[in-house]
């Protein structure tokens, strides 16, 4: 995103109080009316509500209670002379829950290969990590990263490599489930959740992807084939561990696995 998410919030924000305010208005030559004044007392509790909070799901709620209220408003024969600046809060209040909806979205992707960013696999951590304490179920987290992709940078220029970082999450995505979670971790580095997998499946499970990677290979501006590798660490996650100590233990044996030559799959025990 070219600006930060708490701008945007506050953008959106903006836009929202002001057209709420214009809601309380009264049309040209008659005088408020006592439901619209009740309106815009409430309409202004909200606003301030709004503004004290940064969490994207509380202001989609308070929208829909306003929302609620406007269109409850709309209807009634009180507020009749005011219902066209009604009707405009009520479409301009949609339209703003609908941006927020899918700033919700975008700010747990990363934009340009459309995997999760790393608030998104935060998000989806705390969901799988509850689902497997609640089920006893295995849950393993693999850290991944794309082989000499310094190199790969530097030798066919920084759009080969964002092809190469796009081609392995759609490579990535169809060699899946789709209840497993690919993430960009950042640069070229990714993680992969495997719920309901013991750590055997995700070696195996690993070992395919890079297969598949192996056999999809992009080419260069000249024609020529660029064959890219990359390395993996699994770790299997303990009773009630966190996300900050799984991807830890997936990370040195990632770290493991590049000292052993790259293009390897390395696992981690429990008590490393």
């Amino acid at each position: 995103m070219q600006i930060s998410d708490d701008k945007k919030i506050l953008q959106l924000v903006k836009s929202s109080t002001a057209s709420k305010k214009r809601a309380r208005g009264t049309v040209k030559g008659r005088n408020p009316v006592t439901g619209a004044d009740e309106y815009g007392q409430q309409v202004e509790q909200y606003a301030r509500r709004i503004r004290e909070t940064s969490d994207v799901n509380e202001i989609i709620n308070i929208l829909d209670t306003v929302l609620g209220e406007t269109r409850n408003l709309r209807y009634s024969n009180e507020v009749y002379s005011a219902q066209e600046q009604v009707r405009l809060a009520e479409k301009q209040i949609e339209s703003l829950k609908l941006e927020l909806e899918q700033l919700r979205e975008l700010i747990h992707y990363d934009p340009m290969t459309g995997a999760f960013n790393r608030r998104g696999l935060d998000a989806v951590y705390v969901r799988e990590a509850a689902r497997a304490d609640r089920n006893e179920n295995t849950l393993c987290a693999v850290m991944l990263d794309l082989d000499d992709f310094k190199q790969i940078n530097d030798t066919y220029g920084h759009q080969f490599g964002d092809d190469v970082l796009v081609h392995f999450v759609t490579v990535a995505k169809k060699s899946l489930r789709p209840s497993d979670v690919v993430a960009r971790y950042g640069g070229e580095e990714f993680v992969i959740l495997l719920p309901d997998t013991t750590i055997e499946a995700a070696v195996w499970v690993i070992k395919r992807l890079q297969n598949n990677f192996s056999r999809k290979v992009l080419s260069d501006i000249e024609g020529n084939s660029v064959p890219i590798t990359f390395s993996g660490g699994i770790a299997s996650r303990q009773f009630h561990e966190g996300q900050q100590s799984l991807l830890k233990r997936a990370d040195e044996a990632l770290y493991q696995a590049k000292q052993s030559g790259k293009s390897r799959v390395m696992i981690t025990s429990i008590n490393e």
